[in-house]
């Protein structure tokens, strides 16, 4: 824009923008902004659920696999990003920690029953395993038909589809190797209930 100011105006006209493209960068900052939100009010839930301060940071590690999966899509798919992706981005801070309470609750479950961390999180990965699947599979396969992009208005709904899923599926994968490091990394053995 400054190249254009000096080269072709007059030095008595200038040049800014404005219209749809000043309206898409506030939109997206207010939608980071919502982001950033939605990740501490998350937190604040699951800080209260499970009456500890380091377990809501071991689920809320599931959300940046997430982004990293949306971003993956974007990339892929060439989409690019705007108000409907970053939507999509805000919802699935949402979703994916939902394989991450499932899988550290049961870690709980089993510590407070009197396993140690390295065995709770060992037995929690194979029993909870198939409703991890599950619940994403599930969740991924009925927004398909967005993300394919069917009927009138699919374009629109498309980016925030393929943001959704792509992210899900690589948070789901990633959450299995990511959820029993981090759980090893900030509860020992012998802490199991009391852990804040």
């Amino acid at each position: 824009m400054r190249a254009l100011d000096g080269r072709i105006l007059s030095p008595t006209t200038t040049a800014k923008m404005s219209g749809q493209n000043i309206e898409m960068k506030e939109s997206l900052r207010s939608l980071g902004m919502a982001l950033a939100l939605a990740v501490f009010v998350v937190y604040l839930v699951l800080a209260s659920t499970f009456e500890s301060l380091k377990l809501p940071f071991i689920v809320i590690l599931t959300v940046p696999l997430g982004i990293c999966g949306a971003i993956f899509a974007m990339l892929f798919t060439g989409i690019p990003l705007g108000v409907l992706s970053m939507i999509g981005v805000i919802l699935l801070c949402g979703i994916v920690v939902n394989n991450g309470i499932i899988y550290v609750s049961r870690i709980q479950q089993l510590q407070n029953s009197g396993l140690g961390a390295t065995e709770a999180t060992r037995r929690a990965g194979i029993e909870r395993l198939r409703p991890i699947l599950i619940t994403s599979t599930t969740t991924i396969l009925g927004l398909m038909p967005l993300a394919m992009g069917f009927g009138p208005g699919a374009e629109l709904r498309k980016p925030l589809a393929i943001t959704v899923v792509w992210g899900l599926a690589v948070a789901t994968i990633l959450t299995l190797a990511v959820i029993p490091s981090g759980y090893r990394a900030l509860v020992s053995d012998s802490e199991g209930e009391a852990v804040s």
